[in-house]
């Protein structure tokens, strides 16, 4: 139990000091874990592979994007959940390779807020894209999942940004990122007529297209992250006044200390206060010198808890 505790710990900590890729593909691998555990426990439940396949599967498509309209109106949190989801390894980690690169050159470039917006509005177009494209091919009752148009949507506003950003690629060296994004988007072109996954290529192009008009309209004064900002700010105020609420209600009563004044009157701090202060510090001292990978677990522990304080 402690080694979990000590894993969960690093996966919080990691999450509240990376920037927002770190923090979108940590969802992604926490989600695609939970989603192999559902899928080791319907086998079980079902008492073998072909009846626990397509009772995940039953499962799982209640929170991918269906191209039905009329499961669409009673799933309408699909858009969202689908572009998070990841049901195969490869899939997961081809996502996450673009979308640390990709993702990665874009937060640089213009800032690291607006990495999820970017995320969300790339996977809502391609969503978009996707029920479309089914409707209009009459593959009505499939279903996507994935990050593929959000990742997409990243290297559509790379290519504006920087399209001569220099990326090192393995067998191939340094290859400008315009001709990584249109080898892929001409792959998606090639794909989106006659094969199995049209539906999925096409939410690729709807992602891609939604990065480039982003940058556009960023560089018109309109930036389309501010409301998305806005209301995940006040998503995030309201969810902690009701932690807050909650905590208040479980934690005992607060007991009161009180420490010497110095000649001056003012309050001068404790011995305890002091000692607590000079380890942060010196724990400080050894992430800038040695890095945070460095530090033992008495260390990350004791910093993790001094951060709840």
């Amino acid at each position: 139990m402690s080694l979990f505790n000590s894993m969960w710990r690093e996966l919080e900590y990691g999450f509240r000091m990376g920037n927002m890729v770190r923090k979108l593909m940590l969802v992604n691998i926490v989600i695609f874990v939970l989603v192999q555990i559902l899928h080791l426990g319907t086998n079980i439940y079902a008492g073998g592979m072909e009846g626990g396949y397509l009772a995940f599967w039953d499962i799982l498509h209640y929170f991918c994007m269906p191209s039905d309209w009329k499961e669409l109106l009673s799933h309408l949190w699909t858009p969202f959940t689908s572009i998070f989801l990841h049901e195969g390894v490869w899939h997961l980690v081809g996502n996450m390779i673009w979308l640390s690169l990709f993702g990665t050159i874009v937060g640089d470039l213009i800032g690291d807020r607006r990495v999820l917006p970017i995320y969300l509005i790339g996977g809502l177009a391609g969503g978009l894209t996707y029920f479309l494209s089914a409707n209009l091919s009459t593959t009505i009752g499939t279903h996507a999942l994935g990050a593929s148009a959000a990742v997409m949507a990243f290297g559509g506003a790379a290519i504006i940004l920087n399209p001569d950003y220099r990326v090192g690629l393995l067998l191939l060296g340094e290859v400008k990122i315009k001709y990584i994004v249109l080898f892929m988007v001409l792959i998606d072109l090639v794909s989106v007529t006659g094969n199995q996954n049209a539906g999925g290529h096409a939410a690729h192009l709807g992602g891609f297209l939604s990065g480039i008009l982003f940058v556009y309209a960023l560089r018109d004064r309109k930036d389309w992250s501010e409301p998305i900002n806005h209301f995940l700010d006040k998503l995030g105020q309201l969810l902690d006044a009701i932690s807050h609420r909650l905590s208040r209600r479980k934690s005992p009563k607060m007991k009161i200390t009180y420490s010497k004044k110095n000649n001056s009157g003012k309050t001068a701090p404790t011995r305890e206060e002091m000692n607590h202060q000079e380890k942060i510090d010196a724990i400080l001292d050894k992430i800038k010198q040695k890095g945070f990978d460095q530090l033992s677990q008495e260390d990350k522990d004791f910093l993790y808890n001094a951060s709840k304080k």
